[in-house]
C-alpha cells in the first residue's frame, strides 16, 4: 500500500501516526486481558503480539467502514492476543472436571436451597475443604473453560470483515439473546459480584483498579469474579453451552 492509500484509508492519518498515537492502548487492553489469563502468560509477550497487531491494524484499517479506529483496533489486539495464549491450551483435562462439576454442584445447592450457594455449601457437596475449592476457583480464573471475556471478544463484531466472514442474522440473533440473558442473570447475583462483574466488562477496569474501588486485594477481586463467573454458568446452565459453540 502507497502511502497515499495509507493515508486515503485511514481518513487522513498514516499509519505510523496510528500506530503512534494508539501504542498506550496495547498495554492497556493487555493489562485488562492479563488477570484473565493463565498463571505464567508474560505481559511483555502480549504487549509484543500486540504491537503487531496494531502495525496490521493500522494498515489495514478503513475508515469508510464506520467504525472508529480505536474500536477496530482494541477488536483486533484482544483477538491477536487471546490467539496467542490459546496456541498452547494449559489446563489437563482433570481441571476442566473439576470446574464443571463445580458448576454442577453450585447449581444443585442453589435449586434445593433457592438461595445463593456459599463456598462451604459448594465444598461439602463436592467432598472436599474450603481450601481445595478456592483451588479450584482459582484454576477456573485462569481456564478459558470459565472466560467469559474470551466468550465476548470471540463473538465482539468485526466492521472491517467482508460479509461472508460475518455472523448471519440468525446467529447475531442467538448471540444477542444470550447476552441480554448474561446482562438479567449479572443483575441476579449477590451484590458484590454483580459489581465485579460490572466494573470489569462495562467499565473495563483491571483487577487492581477493582480492588482499589473495593477496598480489598487483586487476587479477591479474582476469586469474587471466578465466583460470578460459576454462579452464572450454574444458572445459564445449557444456555451458556449453546452460546460457547457458536461460531
Amino acid at each position: 500500500m502507497s502511502l497515499a492509500d495509507e493515508y486515503q484509508v485511514s481518513g487522513g492519518v498514516s499509519a505510523d501516526d496510528l500506530v503512534e498515537q494508539y501504542a498506550p492502548l496495547v498495554k492497556k487492553v493487555a493489562l485488562h486481558l492479563l488477570a484473565r489469563l493463565p498463571h505464567g502468560t508474560e505481559l511483555d509477550d502480549l504487549i509484543q503480539v500486540g504491537l503487531i497487531a496494531l502495525l496490521e491494524a493500522a494498515r489495514n484499517y478503513n475508515a469508510s467502514k464506520g467504525a472508529s479506529f480505536e474500536t477496530y483496533a482494541r477488536i483486533r489486539l484482544r483477538g491477536a492476543m487471546l490467539d496467542e495464549v490459546r496456541a498452547a491450551d494449559w489446563a489437563p483435562r482433570s481441571v476442566y472436571k473439576k470446574q464443571r462439576d463445580l458448576v454442577t454442584a453450585t447449581r444443585e445447592v442453589e435449586n434445593r436451597t433457592g438461595q445463593e450457594a456459599t463456598p462451604a455449601e459448594v465444598a461439602e457437596l463436592l467432598e472436599v475443604d474450603l481450601d481445595e475449592y478456592h483451588d479450584i476457583l482459582a484454576d477456573a480464573s485462569s481456564a478459558k473453560f470459565f472466560s467469559l471475556n474470551q466468550m465476548m471478544d470471540d463473538t465482539e463484531y468485526d466492521p472491517a470483515a467482508p460479509p461472508s466472514q460475518q455472523n448471519n442474522p440468525s446467529q447475531e440473533l442467538q448471540k444477542s439473546e444470550f447476552f441480554a440473558s448474561v446482562a438479567d442473570a449479572i443483575q441476579e447475583l449477590p451484590e458484590r459480584e454483580g459489581l465485579v462483574m460490572s466494573l470489569y466488562y462495562v467499565e473495563e477496569l483491571n483487577l487492581k483498579e477493582i480492588g482499589a474501588v473495593l477496598g480489598v486485594s487483586e487476587s479477591r477481586v479474582s476469586q469474587i469474579h471466578s465466583q460470578a463467573v460459576v454462579r452464572l454458568r450454574a444458572r445459564l446452565g445449557e444456555e451458556w453451552g449453546a452460546a460457547d459453540n457458536v461460531e
